[in-house]
């Protein structure tokens, strides 16, 4: 019969096992990932206007009409005369507009013009995060040519209890949620930077912590 110390050794590998299996992420397909990592970001053509940000509203000749506004959580903006109005989804040219419209009911032919202030909506979606076993988990803006190992750092590198091989980088891609392998310990123990990927905005690193 199997002693107490026996079992409780086969209980615990098996506990391990299942821990393991439980804490391994599987990626995705080869070639999505290929595809994913290739995909890289595009400068904005036109800003798209959204909750939080800012813009300066210039109506020439009435300056009564003209200010800064702020765009609420429900995507609308407050302004005299034309109330409230969507602005959240449209560009700065596409919200004049509309402004000059409904303006064009007291005043002829005004003359709208809608600038930028503050883009705290693009800050938010863009900021690249990293979660798990570091030191410091972050949330930061993103930047053009950054990477895995700047980020990582940014966190304070990795803890003590951290599975750095079995990072993950998950990206949106295509309306999907694209998991592509990081290889932490080969980038800052042995120097192969072969997964320092340069990031997208939105993107999230994973680190998993050591099954014991």
């Amino acid at each position: 019969m199997m002693n107490i110390n026996a079992l409780k050794i086969c209980v615990l590998a098996l506990l391990a096992v299942l821990f393991s299996a439980c804490s391994t992420v599987k990626p995705s397909d080869n070639a999505l990932v290929s595809a994913a990592l290739k995909d890289r970001p595009k400068m904005l053509e036109s800003y798209i206007l959204g909750p939080g940000d800012v813009v300066n509203i210039n109506v020439w000749r009435n300056p009564e009409l003209s200010g800064s506004v702020p765009i609420r959580p429900d995507g609308k903006l407050s302004t005299t005369l034309v109330g409230d109005i969507v602005a959240s989804g449209k560009t700065p040219a596409q919200l004049a507009e509309e402004i000059k419209q409904k303006l064009s009911v007291y005043i002829r032919e005004p003359q709208v013009s809608v600038v930028v202030t503050g883009m705290q909506s693009y800050e938010f979606s863009s900021r690249v995060r990293v979660t798990g076993a570091v030191k410091s988990p972050i949330s930061i803006p993103y930047r053009h040519g950054m990477t895995v190992m700047d980020v990582v750092l940014t966190a304070g590198g990795l803890n003590d209890f951290a599975n750095g091989d079995s990072s993950v980088l998950y990206r949106q891609y295509q309306g999907k949620s694209v998991i592509i392998p990081v290889k932490l310990n080969e980038i800052f123990q042995e120097g192969d930077v072969t997964t320092n990927y340069e990031l997208n905005p939105g993107d999230i690193i994973t680190v998993p912590e050591k099954v014991l």
